[in-house]
């Protein structure tokens, strides 16, 4: 049990903790006679909201997942890339498939006198290309059966690079008329043959850019001539028949004024596979049946579905 004194001196011990705790940490002891520092101004607000505000629950943080399209280098070998919608024409299947059917019978004049069968099968291969490609020059706004009757005529002659480069205006003349420019074409069969034996070893190039380059040389013979001569499917070969169908069938996705403007349209969207067949089918196609003038639209299977034949 304390004696009195012992129970004051407790007392004012803890009168003494209390007030260095109400200070706060960090807080040494007041001395004796020390009035306690009053609260800056916000201070004591700020203390009284505190005591008599809710205690406020945090809320529970949401994981957000967002997905991102990675490069090539972070997706998976499986992954497919994202495909772009194409256009392409109404009925567009259909339309091909009547047109083969149509062609079955492969009696048209390209396909017995086109440009595979004008060389001569029998000669070396670099000779061989060379007839292609001037069977091709010869064929420029002329008839295959005109075409097919003056390579016939130059291969008896002996149709090499050297054999042409030793041949006279005049003779040469003679012997492609009556195809279409025949002076014109003398001239760039001289011409390419010169360039022909001086740059490229009595062979013709293997590229469209090069072929082009040669005099006489338009796109739709360099694709050809990549074709046949090649073996190579460079795009799409592309003549006024070509040209005419396309646009008649509305192959197009709007109206195309030139052959090597359809054939860019064409390109866009066809599918390559079916690049090599196009030419000699709608060739054919244009010269039996969809003819420049007077089209034969009453025989075509693609007549309700021709919207040309639908504006007749």
């Amino acid at each position: 049990m304390c004696s009195p004194q012992e129970f004051g001196m407790n007392a004012w011990s803890a009168r003494m903790l209390t007030r260095s705790r109400s200070r706060g940490p960090g807080a040494g002891p007041r001395r004796c006679g020390e009035e306690p520092e009053p609260l800056r101004r916000g201070e004591a607000a700020a203390e009284r909201r505190k005591s008599h505000s809710p205690v406020k629950h945090r809320r529970k943080a949401q994981r957000l997942c967002v997905a991102y399209e990675g490069s090539d280098s972070e997706k998976g070998e499986g992954a497919e890339p994202l495909k772009v919608p194409v256009w392409e024409p109404q009925d567009w299947q259909q339309q091909l498939a009547n047109i083969r059917a149509m062609r079955s019978k492969k009696d048209a004049p390209v396909d017995h006198l086109g440009v595979e069968h004008c060389y001569d099968s029998s000669a070396p291969p670099k000779v061989r290309r060379y007839q292609v490609l001037l069977s091709l020059m010869l064929s420029s706004q002329t008839k295959d059966q005109v075409t097919a009757g003056a390579m016939q005529r130059l291969r008896a002659q002996g149709l090499t690079v050297d054999s042409i480069l030793q041949t006279d205006d005049a003779t040469l003349g003679k012997l492609i008329y009556p195809v279409g420019f025949w002076r014109s074409k003398v001239k760039y069969i001289k011409q390419t043959s010169a360039i022909l034996q001086q740059r490229y070893g009595g062979d013709i190039p293997a590229s469209v850019a090069e072929l082009v380059a040669l005099p006489g040389v338009g796109p739709k013979m360099a694709h050809l001539a990549m074709a046949v001569a090649w073996g190579t499917v460079s795009g799409i070969a592309v003549d006024t028949h070509v040209h005419r169908i396309a646009n008649r069938l509305r192959w197009t996705k709007k109206a195309t004024k030139s052959p090597e403007e359809t054939r860019a349209a064409l390109e866009e969207w066809l599918p390559r596979e079916l690049w090599h067949e196009i030419n000699g089918l709608l060739v054919g196609f244009g010269q039996q049946t969809c003819l420049p003038v007077h089209p034969r639209c009453q025989g075509c299977l693609n007549q309700a579905l021709c919207p040309t034949a639908q504006g007749l």
